[in-house]
């Protein structure tokens, strides 16, 4: 059997300008109706500060493909 290493993301904090790296675990994906509605949201491990930002198609995909739990904000038809 082949041991997998968790997913690990590197993400930064605009308040203490910190960088780091989360587990899958510590981020959450909300996927909205539009672009605009679409974020990705963490707590920040240095100043503790909630982070939201934004996720294109490619962060979403990233994002899922890794384990982020993940949030519909509007209806699938």
């Amino acid at each position: 059997m082949r041991r997998v290493d968790p997913v690990v993301f590197r993400a930064g904090c605009p308040d203490c300008r910190g960088s780091f790296e989360l587990a899958a675990s510590a981020l959450r994906l909300a996927i909205g109706a539009t672009s605009r509605t679409t974020f990705y949201s963490f707590t920040c491990p240095d100043c503790d500060t909630l982070v939201r930002k934004p996720a294109g198609e490619r962060i979403v995909e990233l994002l899922t493909g890794g384990g982020v739990r993940t949030l519909r904000l509007h209806p699938t038809v």
